[in-house]
């Protein structure tokens, strides 16, 4: 078998058929090489075929200002739609300057709040309006309107207030429906105004549904909802929102040593909200419905005798619990004796007040719920028809 062998030309005349070379700009001077002539190693290698301008790629554009995923388009969605419905509660207090001769108001504490209704109704926490002289209500455009309290549920720590402004500057919150059960995992976002900077949102997730938190009277709140969006202070009664942009819960408090966020925080639910806020608006206060007893909410004579369960100390005369029969302390020859102790209600343990109120909290005037008593150390059921508080 043969192998081609690619002929040669010696050094002088490749050079001189390079510079006779159609296009070259080189010409050959009489017995020497061409004036700018280059040799085949300094000779530039012709360009692929791939990077001619028929074969080169378009150019890439630059990223457009407007991709954005999903969850982001989501969450813009949401905060356009609230957050004029989000507003900023200022509690002023009047300070006196006795040397001087004057008074002037002077801020003393902040907190969030959302316009429940086009007639005016701020829903907020009791706790960011205790003990004001007056409050603020400022609106997202910067207008500010003097509020005035309706009531309050420091149990739920719900408050109501009221400002008169325009009805195309109102725009009420929607409230999540009923229907639709909380899921650990989904979207949370929170609006408010923490530390003075008013509508900033943060987004996180519910963390837990059900919790139990203290709240004021030594009253459990229940069913409150743990969530990781950032709540610092001065989010305080800003509005807890899904992905739809529906109120599920009321900011309320937080875990954290250092009084910032941690990551835990509480929001009174929307249910209970929903039940509680339509009734401060009606009355001025929430609908409470009881036994008609007399009881001690702190409890001495138990933590006394070491009691567990909620000890009846008289029966109101006319009342549910004097129909049914209950009896409340009397005096014998040794001083007080015991009557009826509660320590059930509908199949559920009463230890003690907080457990009582919350397993009547929700019922109806005209309810009969079954009342599990201890009297004289044997016990009994009996069936009461609850009546409303006045």
């Amino acid at each position: 078998m043969r192998h081609r062998r690619t002929a040669r030309l010696p050094a002088f005349l490749a050079v001189a058929a390079l510079a006779a070379a159609p296009g070259c700009k080189g010409k050959p001077s009489p017995g020497g090489p061409p004036q700018s002539a280059t040799t085949a190693h300094d000779a530039p290698a012709a360009p692929p075929a791939s990077t001619t301008i028929d074969t080169m790629p378009p150019p890439v554009p630059p990223p457009s200002k407007n991709a954005l995923i999903e969850d982001e388009r989501n969450t813009i969605s949401v905060f356009r739609e609230v957050a004029s419905a989000t507003v900023f509660v200022t509690q002023r207090r009047l300070v006196v300057d006795r040397f001087f001769g004057t008074a002037v108001e002077v801020p003393a504490g902040s907190g969030s709040g959302f316009v429940w209704d086009a007639d005016g109704h701020i829903v907020t926490n009791f706790h960011v309006v205790d003990n004001a002289q007056s409050l603020i209500v400022r609106l997202q455009g910067e207008k500010t309107f003097p509020a005035r309290l309706i009531g309050v549920e420091p149990r739920k720590d719900i408050a109501v207030l009221k400002i008169d402004a325009p009805k195309e500057m109102l725009k009420p919150i929607q409230v999540a429906p009923l229907r639709d059960p909380l899921e650990v995992g989904q979207k949370a976002i929170a609006i408010g105004n923490p530390f003075g900077l008013d509508h900033t949102l943060t987004t996180g997730i519910i963390s837990a549904v059900g919790r139990q938190v203290e709240g004021a009277g030594g009253v459990t709140i229940r069913d409150m909802i743990q969530t990781d969006a950032a709540i610092n202070p001065g989010n305080s009664g800003g509005p807890l929102l899904d992905s739809s942009g529906h109120l599920i819960g009321m900011n309320t408090m937080i875990f954290s040593k250092s009084g910032a966020s941690a990551g835990i925080g509480f929001a009174v639910p929307s249910t209970m909200i929903a039940r509680v806020v339509p009734q401060i608006i009606k009355t001025g206060k929430a609908e409470t419905v009881g036994l008609g007893i007399q009881l001690d909410p702190a409890r001495r004579l138990e933590r006394r005798n070491g009691i567990r369960g909620v000890i009846v100390m008289s029966v109101i005369p006319d009342g549910p619990a004097a129909k049914a029969g209950l009896r409340g302390l009397s005096e014998g020859d040794r001083g007080l004796v015991l009557g009826d102790v509660i320590v059930g209600l509908d199949g559920a343990p009463v230890a003690d007040y907080d457990a009582l109120y919350n397993a009547l909290d929700g019922k109806k005037p005209g309810e009969k719920v079954k009342v599990d008593l201890l009297r004289g150390g044997q016990k009994t059921t009996v069936e009461i028809a609850v009546e409303l508080l006045s």
